[in-house]
């Protein structure tokens, strides 16, 4: 007896003709299947942009500001400074010539006030010539302190601020303590000075 499917033969196998559901389930796994690549491609896709050999790059890098800036700036701030502005000008100086960043800052605070009570545009804040020497402007005497401090104190034998105290403000007794009072607050870090 013959079952009413319909078979056919091949080398003298039976094979079962697919019916109409079968290939309804064939058509339903495969749009399935399609539609996973397809969700699964999207997300991961990506808009490429070509340049051609002139275009010109730009860097999108954000640049966080230094830290030591920031400090710098909020402390000078807290004191009304003018020099708050130029935080950014004192931590290049000081990179530059390989200083601590807080002593120039700080050697301001003792002779000036952070450069409040300086000569009338004199850009005077470090007490040079008892407040007569006269600088063009604030950058040009943060350039001149730092160089300065580097030529002419610690490459003459005087690293450390004691050392520095008896040359750049003889004979105060105090002037030394008062600079490493004004670098820990500017901050906190341990004032283990040699330049």
């Amino acid at each position: 007896m013959r079952s009413t499917a319909r078979y056919s033969s091949f080398l003298g196998v039976a094979i079962r003709r697919p019916s109409f559901l079968d290939y309804m389930k064939y058509f339903l796994i495969y749009l399935f299947i399609f539609i996973l690549f397809f969700l699964s491609t999207r997300t991961a896709r990506a808009n490429v942009y070509v340049a051609d050999e002139s275009a010109v790059l730009k860097s999108s890098r954000f640049v966080p500001k230094d830290s030591r800036v920031e400090k710098l700036e909020t402390f000078l701030l807290s004191h009304n400074s003018p020099l708050a502005k130029y935080s950014d000008k004192f931590v290049e100086v000081a990179d530059k010539y390989n200083i601590d960043w807080r002593l120039i800052p700080a050697i301001t605070g003792v002779e000036s006030t952070f450069g409040k009570r300086i000569p009338q545009s004199s850009y005077n804040a470090y007490g040079w010539a008892n407040g007569k020497y006269r600088f063009s402007s604030w950058d040009e005497s943060i350039e001149v302190v730092g160089k300065t401090l580097r030529e002419k104190y610690y490459n003459k034998g005087t690293p450390t601020i004691n050392l520095i105290a008896r040359r750049y403000a003889p004979p105060s007794s105090t002037w030394a303590g008062n600079v490493k009072y004004f670098m820990a607050k500017i901050d906190e870090y341990p004032v283990y000075f040699s330049l």
